[in-house]
């Protein structure tokens, strides 16, 4: 369970620790002003913590008039940051899902992902939630996600190795049990250009 959240001063205070434990003057010209914009920062990077994935799928459609084929968005992009080292996580979400009754706007797919990057992550991880609470709220025939990420505490820090991605999935239902529903979701992947394999 979270703590209660310090205070915005303390915030901006433990800033202020880190540039002086860094080895510079937090009171110089250049970055007197650092710590308020950090503390501002990071309200964006970790809106997530203070929204509701599940509210946000909670209104569906259901006059599909019997759809029932595979829908599937990419290329969702998002920035996070892993909870290691808090260094950047860019990467794209794919999704698809095979509805039964209930669809979901198509912005709120892109929302989730956004909630739960949002906050301090590992791909593993947030590949599972964002599975999950699809299947969970939607309660559709079968849900799969594979994000694809590039992960700065390697690219930039560590082993140093630009270029490296790490893919992760999760499928769930007819995707876990069906090879062919599996191959066909990977083969829409593959032929709007996501660098997925089988």
């Amino acid at each position: 369970m979270a703590s209660t959240a310090p205070s915005r001063e303390e915030a901006e205070n433990a800033v202020r620790t880190l540039i002086r434990w860094a080895g510079d003057d937090p009171e110089r010209e250049g970055l007197v002003d650092t710590p308020a914009r950090v503390v501002r920062a990071y309200e964006e990077f970790f809106a997530g913590y203070t929204s509701d994935p599940v509210g946000v799928l909670e209104r569906t459609f259901s006059e599909v008039e019997g759809y029932d084929e595979m829908i599937v968005m990419n290329d969702i992009r998002f920035e996070s940051h892993c909870e290691h080292h808090m260094a950047p996580i860019i990467g794209k979400a794919h999704i698809g899902y095979i509805p039964d009754r209930r669809v979901v706007g198509i912005s709120k797919l892109a929302r989730l992902v956004e909630i739960y990057a949002k906050r301090l992550q590992i791909q593993e991880k947030m590949t599972v939630q964002i599975a999950d609470t699809l299947h969970d709220v939607l309660q559709p025939q079968g849900v799969a996600v594979v994000i694809e990420a590039s992960h700065q505490c390697m690219t930039t820090r560590g082993i140093h190795k630009p270029g490296a991605s790490l893919v992760t999935s999760r499928m769930l239902g007819t995707f876990r049990k069906n090879p062919a529903t599996r191959r066909e979701f990977l083969r829409i992947l593959r032929l709007s250009g996501a660098s997925v394999a089988d």
